[in-house]
């Protein structure tokens, strides 16, 4: 099987914003290309829109050359859409309002067969069942599945890797690298893309998010991330130094000028000199514009978009003994359901303690107990990152959020400390509604900053941000010296961060086996 991809973008949002520039690439057999970007560059709206879906908000220019191959898309929201839907009608529907036809069933006869390869257990599929019956983990196996029945020639992964249990990312990731057609997939997941990706679709913003940046590179990640700092700091080192020398430049044009200027006004009386001089003066006000034109000819530093400017205070510490939880014999529910019982947890001062464990077991339910538990605590100060932002962030706009309990006065410094994260000043006063994972992610992690947070609650941090912001997120974290409990499945986050590693099972916590 041969696919050919071939697309050109020139996309932009409702307020005229572009997000994509003169993207351009082609996929055959094997080809898996991750599209990485800061949050709300335009990653679901290209691949959407690759997919065939109508965006409203965007226009496109360019054209898609399919050859007339079938393409198959995993969304990234199949609960949030299909949760009340019965699993075989999931399967069977392409979409909400689709009507299943008789001929739509004879799908069916190849279910087996690619619940295997899926990895889905056969034993758990009750046609009775609705897929908000169903671990995050087994919504994305059957998604794939009801992707592969219908036997794609091309495969458009959006975030497939998502609040899914360690042994679900590592199917994906296995899933990838096996999979002979080319699979085009956006992640935020460091270990996925080094392992599985060799193409590189980056987008990106500069100019206060008003310029898109689009760049494409046939390599793997790895190759790609040393390759783009070598270049940016190539050019950063170009550009400084012209801006050096044309300063030096300047100050010598400057100090010859105002020669030239004084001899003027001492000729009044000597005509020749004074002629002399007038011609001086004329050849200097022409080397004065050609410096001007000069400079606009400058490279440009290169804006770091993905780069995260953040730092916790300094002053915030944890004495080495402080016990800060301590639980015996605890239990997990969600209203009478008992998800976990003889949950056996002290944690200790600065210590940084991440819970894995598979989807279903009550991880999420535990990090919201510990933080309910904290907020009664006196003389510690508890910041929380849950893993649905809505918990925290309802609807009023962005700047309000951050400002939610501070002084007018500080609005100047929040203002500031946005933008370094490359909000927009019409970002800061958008609903943060209209905010991407991303943006919100940034949001919470900027409020537990200005909120001097010396506990921090993390449910899944990292997985909205950017692929290149991460390894700041990891340096930021590893110099914090407050007490960090965590919920992850991303393995380099996991192994840069944390001291421990449990994983919560039904009958309790134990300590991890190796990642």
């Amino acid at each position: 099987m041969h696919a050919r991809n071939k697309k050109y973008y020139n996309c932009k949002k409702s307020e005229d914003r572009e997000l994509i520039r003169n993207l351009s690439f082609t996929m055959h057999k094997n080809d898996k290309y991750a599209i990485i970007g800061i949050e709300g560059s335009g990653k679901s709206s290209l691949i959407k829109s690759i997919y065939g879906t109508e965006l409203e908000y965007i226009e496109l220019a360019g054209s898609i050359n399919y050859k007339k191959l079938k393409i198959g898309y995993l969304p990234q929201s199949i609960r949030d859409t299909f949760e009340n839907e019965n699993v075989l009608d999931f399967i069977l529907k392409d979409n909400l309002n689709s009507v299943i036809e008789s001929d739509d069933y004879r799908m069916l006869g190849s279910l087996d067969r690619i619940l295997k390869k899926v990895k889905f257990n056969t034993d758990q599929f009750d046609e009775s069942k609705t897929m908000n019956m169903f671990s995050g983990g087994e919504v994305v196996k059957l998604g794939l599945a009801k992707v592969l029945l219908r036997e794609p020639d091309i495969l458009l992964l959006d975030e497939p890797t998502n609040d899914l249990d360690l042994e679900t990312v590592l199917f994906i990731e296995d899933f990838i690298i096996n999979e002979e057609r080319p699979i085009l997939y956006i992640s935020h997941d460091e270990r996925l893309l080094e392992n599985t990706a060799n193409g590189i679709i980056h987008l990106t913003q500069i100019n206060k998010n008003q310029k898109a940046m689009t760049f494409f590179e046939k390599s793997g990640y790895i190759e790609y991330k040393q390759k783009r700092n070598l270049s940016m700091d190539s050019q950063e080192m170009v550009a400084r130094k012209q801006r050096s020398d044309y300063k030096k430049k300047v100050e010598r044009f400057r100090q010859i000028y105002q020669k030239v200027e004084h001899q003027q006004n001492q000729a009044v009386r000597n005509p020749s000199l004074a002629r002399l001089l007038a011609k001086k003066m004329k050849s200097m006000k022409s080397m004065e514009k050609r410096m001007g034109k000069e400079e606009t000819s400058f490279l440009d530093i290169p804006e770091r978009a993905d780069e995260i400017n953040l730092f916790f205070d300094k002053d915030i510490s944890i004495p080495n003994k402080k016990v800060i939880l301590d639980y015996n014999n605890e239990s997990i529910c969600i209203d009478d359901k008992v998800l976990a019982t003889n949950i056996n947890l002290t944690v200790k001062g600065p210590q940084k303690l991440c819970i894995i464990g598979e989807n279903g077991t009550g991880k999420s339910t535990l990090l919201r107990k510990i933080v309910t538990d904290l907020s009664n605590v006196v003389n510690i100060n508890v910041g929380y990152m849950p893993q649905n932002y809505d918990e925290l962030i309802q609807g009023e706009n962005t700047l309000d959020f951050i400002m939610r309990g501070r002084v007018s006065s500080e609005e100047g410094r929040v203002r500031k400390m946005l933008g370094a994260l490359h909000f927009t000043r019409e970002e800061m006063l958008y609903s943060t509604e209209s905010l991407s994972g991303g943006q919100k992610a940034k949001l919470i992690l900027l409020k537990i900053v200005l909120d001097k947070s010396d506990v921090l609650i993390l449910d899944e941090p990292t997985r909205n941000l950017s692929p290149l912001s991460i390894p700041v997120i990891h340096n930021i974290l590893m110099l914090f010296k407050g007490t960090i409990i965590s919920v992850s499945h991303d393995r380099s986050f996991i192994e840069n961060v944390f001291d421990d590693v449990l994983e919560l099972r039904k009958n309790g916590l134990f300590k991890a086996r190796r990642l």
